[in-house]
């Protein structure tokens, strides 16, 4: 991981993501990019008749304190051992994020950001979720990877090797099903062991749901980093992230998570 773009800003979980961020480029040598965002569109309003209208003043004020903040983050980061750069960006956060994520190996956002979901699935990038104060340090001492043996399981899988190298502990959680489909969780534990990363295998009852049975065994064992893949369904927008994704999305809780599509 060599390229890690970060969702930029002056709100609570900015010190986390950043350091979570760095963390992860002294590891591994990377680059941090910091992408600071100010949609233009938030200025503009329409009137009954077609016009249109922009508060020049107000846009013009959000973009000098974005030149100021972006100053800030210059004067943070200069004598840190991290190569960085920042990016400023006048469009909707998703697409600006989605858009910068193209040559990122990375992005970084917090929970509470309100599309980290949607990230994952307009992206190529795996994605980085944060809470607002929890700091992933690495190694990650304990890990756990939500296992169904589907592609996006197995993408995940794959983006979260570098952040597995050295973990203490790796478990591969499985809810039993009547009717197991796609790879077995043994491929997952032979994938790993060709990384040089010793994983074991939990097969968990399934309780009153996945979502809940998963959460409860990711607390039993304590786990820093929870690696999952990202689930969509694109008829209905409120059901736009599958159950279990939008369970841990919204679980202040859970610890960090690592999403992918």
């Amino acid at each position: 991981m060599r390229s890690i773009l970060v969702q930029a800003g002056r709100d609570p979980g900015m010190a986390a993501r950043l350091d979570s961020a760095m963390a992860i480029a002294r590891a591994h040598r990377g680059h941090v990019s910091l992408l600071i965002d100010t949609p233009v569109d938030r200025f503009v309003t329409t009137d009954p008749y077609g016009g249109t209208y922009v508060a020049r003043e107000a846009l013009e004020a959000a973009l000098k304190d974005d030149d100021a903040l972006a100053e800030a983050f210059a004067g943070r980061l200069q004598n840190d051992d991290v190569p960085f750069d920042i990016a400023q960006f006048e469009t909707q956060p998703l697409d600006a994020m989605a858009g910068a994520a193209r040559l990122a190996d990375l992005s970084v956002v917090s929970r509470d950001c309100g599309y980290a979901g949607d990230l994952a699935l307009a992206s190529r990038s795996p994605v980085l979720v944060i809470g607002t104060k929890a700091v992933l340090s690495l190694p990650v001492s304990v890990a756990c990877i939500a296992w169904d043996g589907g592609d996006e399981a197995a993408h995940a899988l794959r983006a979260s090797v570098p952040l597995l190298a050295g973990c203490g502990q790796v478990h591969v959680l499985t809810v039993l099903n009547e009717k197991a489909e796609g790879f077995p969780p043994t491929d997952a534990l032979r994938y790993l062991s060709r990384h040089g990363i010793k994983a074991e295998l939990q097969e968990l009852q399934r309780g009153d749901s996945i979502e809940e049975t998963l959460a409860g065994e990711v607390a039993r064992l304590g786990a820093d980093l929870l690696v999952m893949g990202a689930y969509g369904h694109s008829r209905v927008r409120e059901f736009l992230f599958g159950g279990v994704t939008r369970y841990f999305l919204e679980d202040d809780e859970a610890p960090a998570l690592l999403f992918a599509h």
